[in-house]
């Protein structure tokens, strides 16, 4: 039996769902990758983060604040506040949409995780902006 419209079926996904490879919800084979993506790259990050954190334990604030002053290791820690709040979000939003049923609340729920996640990230950026940057 064909997935054709000739055949009486409708197709159940699109030609461009099927080359993008997204469900019928069209966001959770994406949700998948980003998770799995976010995933690797918080473990290549946390382990430069942790190392940064090592380095910096019982030094002095003035030498916390030349090391954090860094471009590079800025750049580390932006690049992991990224990567963790990205993780964060879209893991949240996987639970809130497979656990929460009422429609309304499930709406409300992943708005404020969105802006519960843009808030964590803007703050962790202007703290690692703001020392970087000799603020």
């Amino acid at each position: 039996m064909s997935n054709t419209p000739s055949s009486g079926h409708a197709p159940m996904r699109t030609a461009l769902g099927r080359v993008r490879g997204l469900g019928s919800a069209r966001s959770g084979t994406d949700h998948f990758f980003k998770q799995r993506v976010t995933g690797l790259a918080n473990l290549v990050l946390m382990i430069a983060f942790i190392g940064i954190v090592i380095c910096l334990a019982g030094a002095s604030y003035a030498t916390t604040r030349a090391i954090l002053g860094n471009p590079f290791v800025a750049v580390i820690m932006l690049l992991t506040l990224l990567s963790v709040t990205t993780h964060m979000r879209i893991g949240m939003q996987v639970v809130i949409e497979d656990y929460v049923h009422s429609e309304a609340l499930k709406v409300l729920l992943i708005v404020a995780n969105t802006f519960f996640s843009i808030a964590i990230a803007l703050a962790g950026a202007f703290a690692v902006l703001k020392i970087s940057l000799g603020g």
